[in-house]
């Protein structure tokens, strides 16, 4: 097809002006596309700070979950605490397994989804998917609004746990929601929706006996299919993987990693766990699904999936290295490995090999948010707002560091030339 010169002309204008992503692509899920928090895009912004960089931002209610992006809308969730509510006894406490460090559980709390605009960063609709008292406790470092959302284009799935999936269309409408009580052991809730086909999937797990992977249709919310797992407690959300002509959903968990077909749940193979607390996103690439766990012990298993024999299932082990929250990356080669104060360990994807060992950030530092990578670069920013980036490659080099002067708790989302980064109060867009 033959455009006008003109069209041609303002092509080539608005991709000198910044204003075209060479690339561009969406940010549907947490980790966006693939849940590996790896973006193909050309022309992302390398540098920002206060006053530089910064298109807009945009304050926010409360919440630990990333945004996603889809065109020109931005969608998260949040939380709004209230007062406490008389005689009102969380789930974990009810039943005897409160952990030490939970909080919030006698409150009332409100629960939004929210779209931003991301041109302006207006805010184009809030809707209150729950409101009253919530079924169990979370973690002091947590949030209720911890799940990330994700979409399609046309719905958007918001996940609150124990109070419930929601489904809206892109203009804000409720098209069903799916309210599902467990326990949490007054955690909290980590896994996000993952999306495949016509079905949007969660990985619910609270115990051997009652854990579980249920599909619903995107449209209807009716379950699609549901399978058991017997494992316990996990907080990570799982991802696709394909191979041959078939997608698997490899699911993480201290007892067992299990792969199950995407289309109808049947569980397909099982190797074991990491033995830990099952809260990072597994890491696909090399032929190689990479399970990873940071408490209490520090695991790294790198999995092959599909029809393979058992004695072959486990492709390479590395036992240092990893942090309890936030997810590790795999980029071009190699893994990197993040500790919770930002030490990167460096492994060769394929086989395991140590590269390096003890690469450092400039200042101390800790980290809660999963780092991202494009442009030959990782991202990691900390939690008090500060983004080093790490040059991707053998050798350990902070190549720059910025800041969006704000506390940060999540996982930037890059999609049509910017970054979008959630901090303590404001969501902030960065572009060049």
């Amino acid at each position: 097809m033959r455009y006008p010169r003109s069209r041609v002309l303002a092509v080539i204008t608005a991709a000198l002006a910044g204003t075209v992503a060479v690339g561009a692509e969406n940010w549907p899920q947490w980790r966006g596309p693939g849940s590996q928090g790896i973006s193909t895009e050309q022309n992302l912004p390398t540098e920002w700070g206060p006053g530089k960089n910064v298109v807009w931002k945009t304050e926010l209610p409360a919440g630990h979950s990333s945004p996603v992006v889809w065109g020109d809308r931005i969608f998260l969730t949040a939380q709004v605490e209230g007062e406490a509510i008389p005689g009102h006894v969380p789930e974990s406490v009810r039943i005897g397994q409160p952990h030490p460090q939970s909080v919030s559980g006698d409150k009332k709390h409100t629960l939004k989804v929210l779209a931003v605009d991301a041109k302006s960063g207006k805010v184009i609709w809030e809707q209150t998917a729950y409101e009253g008292p919530v079924f169990d406790a979370r973690h002091m470092r947590s949030s209720f609004a911890g799940p990330s959302a994700a979409t399609d284009g046309q719905m958007v799935f918001a996940y609150f746990g124990p109070e419930g999936l929601y489904a809206y269309d892109v203009n804000g409408k409720l098209a069903w929601k799916v309210v599902e009580k467990f326990h949490t052991l007054g955690l909290g809730t980590g896994t996000s929706p993952l999306l495949f086909e016509n079905s949007v999937i969660i990985q619910r797990d609270e115990d051997e006996k009652t854990s579980l992977i249920v599909a619903y249709d995107k449209k209807t919310g009716k379950e699609v299919w549901k399978t058991k797992r017997p494992v316990g407690i996990t907080w990570g959300t799982p991802v696709l993987v394909t191979v041959g002509n078939r997608t698997e959903i490899v699911t993480n968990g201290a007892e067992l990693v299990i792969g199950y077909d995407a289309a109808t749940g049947k569980e397909l193979w099982q190797t074991k766990g990491v033995e830990s607390n099952a809260i990072h996103t597994p890491l696909v690439g090399k032929g190689l699904v990479i399970v990873t766990a940071g408490f209490p012990a520090k695991k790294t298993i790198a999995i092959r999936p599909g029809e393979v024999a058992a004695d072959k299932r486990v492709a390479w082990e590395y036992a240092k290295g990893t942090g309890y929250v936030l997810s590790n990356i795999l980029y071009g080669d190699y893994v990197y490995l993040l500790t919770d104060n930002g030490i990167v360990t460096c492994l060769d994807a394929a086989t395991g090999k140590v590269v390096y060992e003890g690469g450092r950030p400039p200042v101390p530092s800790n980290f809660m948010g999963s780092p991202v990578a494009y442009s030959g670069m990782i991202a990691m920013t900390s939690e008090d707002g500060t983004t080093f980036m790490l040059k991707a490659g053998p050798r350990h080099e902070i190549v720059r560091t910025n800041s969006v002067d704000e506390p940060v708790y999540t996982s930037a989302a890059l999609s049509n030339g910017r970054i979008y980064i959630r901090g303590q109060k404001h969501l902030f867009a960065i572009g060049n």
